[in-house]
């Protein structure tokens, strides 16, 4: 298990940003005597998951208002994930939404979420994600780099989208895609033919507008959240990852908490992700419709098994390369076969 190092330099320019006095193991308490709780994430205020930590806040605040205060920065505000959970590690905020990509470097288990058509179906994923007792396992992968994942948000479907329509792998040839900051995910692209890009999220729009990247590869609500429907006007229904979002916390605060207390934690991130679920559900409608009717966005249905057979090799190379995902790989396949015979 890798950890990284963090660069103290960044995470006292946010603390000043932030107005902060930097206590590690976290007592940041003002006038009123509560507790400030930050939470950090790079969507925007009206995203599916904005609207989870808005319940999270709330049933926090319900029950525990008397001792705490929940303050959530959306849109990079406190920095690209990565440096976010660098600050959640210090303890200089509380919890950080971010991709699983995004902690392959703590904990090389969440590597599999990276691999290509991984789940069969959306319901075998939200089948896996589910189930909270399995899941808990991984989520106690990051202990020793100082956190711990306390839910998960759906993160949706991933497919291609570009400034020229991709129909088949070979079109991707060429082509100079935006992924994850993941091994797997820059492996991907290069059995597709095209270039990876990793990069920040929020350098996506500006990357594509200036032809530094010919596009990117992500749900549709980055079409209309993050407007990048006006910079890429085809997307392209390949269905090639189903990636979850992970709510991860500063271990020493929530050990720290008394046991009342981290129930009531516990309790307000399950119910942001119900909260969560139901959002992303309409929201995803929703921006279909206005990608295609305001932004003129082509939505393109291809034959997705062109797709899978280009990087299902990838399965096994991933096996072997790193044994820490077998299990839960054999296990993600076992729901995928339950599904099938149902």
């Amino acid at each position: 298990m890798k950890c990284r190092k963090v660069k103290p330099a960044a995470a006292g320019l946010l603390a000043v940003m932030l107005g902060l006095t930097l206590c590690l193991g976290g007592c940041q308490r003002f006038g009123s005597g509560k507790r400030i709780i930050r939470i950090s994430h790079g969507q925007s205020e009206t995203h599916p998951e904005h609207i989870g930590l808005l319940a999270f806040k709330e049933y926090v605040e319900e029950h525990l208002g008397d001792r705490y205060e929940v303050q959530i920065f959306p849109n990079e505000l406190l920095g690209s994930a990565q440096k976010a959970i660098e600050l959640v590690q210090t303890g200089a905020i509380d919890f950080v939404v971010a991709g699983t990509a995004n902690l392959e470097t703590f904990a090389g288990i969440y590597e599999v979420f990276s691999m290509p058509y991984l789940f069969d179906s959306e319901e075998a994923y939200q089948a896996v994600m589910g189930d909270e007792d399995y899941m808990r396992q991984i989520y106690r992968s990051t202990e020793e780099a100082g956190f711990e994942v306390v839910t998960w948000y759906n993160a949706g479907v991933r497919n291609f989208y570009a400034k020229k329509p991709i129909y088949t792998p070979d079109d991707l040839r060429g082509m100079k895609i935006r992924v994850q900051q993941s091994p797997a995910s820059v492996q991907m692209m290069k059995e597709f033919g095209a270039a990876a890009a990793p990069m920040s999220f929020g350098e996506v729009y500006t990357a594509i507008q200036q032809g530094v990247i010919d596009g990117a590869e992500n749900n549709e609500l980055a079409l209309t959240n993050n407007k990048h429907g006006e910079v890429a006007k085809y997307y392209s229904y390949n269905k090639h990852q189903m990636v979850p979002d992970m709510l991860i916390g500063n271990l020493r605060f929530l050990n720290g908490l008394p046991e009342d207390e981290r129930k009531i934690f516990d309790e307000a991130a399950r119910i942001s992700t119900r909260v969560e679920l139901t959002a992303w559900e309409e929201q995803v409608e929703q921006a279909k419709t206005l990608a295609k009717d305001k932004m003129g966005v082509e939505f393109i249905d291809v034959d997705v098994e062109l797709f899978k057979k280009k990087v299902l090799p990838l399965h096994e190379k991933m096996l072997k390369e790193n044994p820490a995902i077998r299990e839960v790989y054999e296990h993600i396949q076992k729901i995928n076969e339950q599904g099938k015979e149902e």
